[in-house]
């Protein structure tokens, strides 16, 4: 460990080189299974089938069914209008099933689409004493599925945590003997991360190949079909962006020369893919991988390699952003300050004129992050173990939520008002939790900053307790957070559109730290599922 003087370089950071290499610099994106032209035309048409659908089915299951199918199978931005226009008026009538699936597949709809439903729905499925009642109605693996998913939107509900315990222990003593084998993957699926907390993408390439089985009765070809092309389309782009990004970054690269760095851009593209997979989002999806990678190589610096003193002239030269500067800087960090600057300048050039002052929201957030960096250093370089609270107020903000919040609205376009710009970069309930899904997720599935006490270590000291107490302290503020960030699509109607990406991204770090890896930074057995959204095309 580095003496208290900062002057010992820490230990090399021994991450394994990309496994993508120059992959997506030489690969030139395949030819669609049909021509582009034939496949943009077929989509319209089926786009105008399913948009028929929602006038010509007149029960509220039937339009709640439609809705969770276009929703799962990833074609849902294409029916924004649709879909909001037909929950409002769901939520406006009156409702009443003895179906346990219609009514929590309700109750969730709403709840995501930030209308208020009470959980007092679910009193019907209840004993006099308050107890959930197991019968016909509550012993349906689908509907204690939908029951699970539903409950899991929001928290400080005690009926919803009941309902999470009742319908998962239901679940688990029942998903061994489920006749469908679709369904009980779907069932293994939630209960390793509910669906609410699924990434849209990830969900589609699953349920593209088991929708048939599942609707048997409703099965709709055009509904399928336009998943399926719709999905083929936006991979093509996908690729084209990917030969960009990483020609990009292997100029970056070879000109800074950092060989202590995670070489992980094709990761962070994933990232960008995660928040906003739209075609409309191209520059927002450039800029963000940039961003992302620019503060990987932050991190890694102050994480692994600098000194304590050069952390200090580095965060330094960042918070002045002045290029005269560079001269404080040892050799090996001069360039790539230069390198960030330039790249700054480059996200403006990139706006358009009437929203190029957005990037100043960028560089204010990234000094900010530097900030936070530096005292992960000072901390280190002291042996200092800080108090639980004084732990987690540095680590939930230098996990980078805060910086990548605004960095996802900078490059969205019109949409964006200064108000939501204002909401990401505060230290709002939302943001701070998604600080938190992602530095305690991080933590108890394998990956914890290399040069601080950890959150549970923190604990441990403070409170003189064993790591299992302290672990079960952690794994319940992640469901503590995961409900706050959820109660946002309640709490902030008005910013909707964008607590939806700001929640995409809590949810590429359920998906990237699940199983207790950290597939950012050891990312070999991550990149067959990568391959499947950015290689492989679903056949048609």
């Amino acid at each position: 460990m580095a003496s208290g003087s900062g002057t010992t370089p820490k230990t090399a950071s021994g991450f394994h080189p990309t496994v993508w290499g120059d992959f997506f610099i030489n690969y030139e994106p395949q030819c669609l299974q049909r021509p582009e032209k034939w496949t943009r035309d077929r989509c319209n048409e089926l786009r105008a089938e399913v948009t028929q659908l929602f006038d010509a089915f007149e029960g509220v299951a039937e339009k709640l069914n439609l809705i969770d199918t276009l929703q799962r199978l990833g074609i849902n931005h294409l029916f924004e209008e649709q879909i909001a226009t037909t929950l409002k008026a769901i939520h406006s009538a009156e409702f009443d099933s003895p179906s346990l699936h219609d009514v929590a597949l309700r109750f969730r709809l709403l709840r995501q689409q930030g209308f208020w439903v009470s959980s007092d729905v679910f009193n019907k499925f209840k004993k006099i004493d308050g107890s959930f009642v197991v019968d016909d109605r509550t012993n349906d693996p689908k509907g204690l599925l939908s029951l699970y998913n539903a409950a899991n939107v929001t928290h400080n509900e005690e009926i919803l945590e009941e309902a999470i315990l009742f319908s998962r222990h239901q679940l688990e003593l029942m998903k061994s003997s489920l006749m469908s084998p679709i369904l009980a993957k779907q069932v293994s699926r939630a209960l390793q991360i509910p669906l609410p907390r699924t990434l849209n993408r990830f969900e589609a390439i699953s349920y593209m190949l088991e929708y048939d089985d599942v609707h048997k009765q409703t099965y709709n070809p055009s509904i399928l079909e336009l998943a399926k092309l719709d999905f083929n389309l936006l991979q093509h782009i996908h690729q084209k962006e990917l030969k960009v990004i990483t020609q990009w970054w292997e100029d970056l690269s070879k000109d800074t020369r950092l060989d202590y760095i995670r070489d992980r851009i094709v990761e962070c593209y994933f990232w960008a893919y995660s928040i906003y997979f739209e075609q409309e989002y191209t520059c927002a999806r450039m800029i963000l991988t940039k961003f992302f990678m620019l503060i990987s190589l932050l991190d890694d610096t102050y994480d692994t390699h600098a000194t304590l003193e050069e952390c200090r002239k580095l965060n330094a030269a960042i918070q002045s952003w002045d290029k005269s500067d560079v001269s404080v800087l040892p050799d090996y960090l001069k360039k790539f300050f230069l390198e960030v600057m330039s790249n700054f300048a480059e996200f403006e050039n990139e706006l358009e004129p009437h929203i190029k002052y957005r990037n100043a929201y960028n560089r204010k957030v990234f000094q900010l992050l530097s900030g936070y960096y530096l005292q992960e250093a000072e901390w280190f370089h002291h042996n200092y173990i800080p108090s639980f609270n004084e732990q987690i107020s540095v680590s939930v903000m230098s996990a980078g939520i805060q910086a990548l919040s605004v960095c996802i609205l900078v490059g969205m376009g019109d949409i964006v008002t200064d108000e939501a710009l204002e909401w990401a970069i505060g230290n709002n309930d939302a943001v701070r939790a998604g600080g938190e899904v992602a530095r305690f997720t991080a933590f108890k599935n394998g990956r914890n900053k290399l040069d601080v006490a950890s959150s549970m270590e923190c604990y441990m000291n403070e409170y003189n307790v064993t790591s299992e107490v302290a672990l079960a302290k952690i794994s319940s503020l992640v469901e503590d957070a995961w409900k706050t960030i959820n109660q946002a699509h309640i709490d902030r109607q008005e910013l909707l559109p964008f607590v939806h990406r700001i929640t995409n991204l809590s949810r590429s770090m359920a998906i990237l730290f699940l199983d207790k890896r950290d597939a950012y930074t050891y990312s070999k057995d991550f990149k067959g599922t990568m391959e499947k959204h950015f290689v492989k095309p679903i056949p048609l």
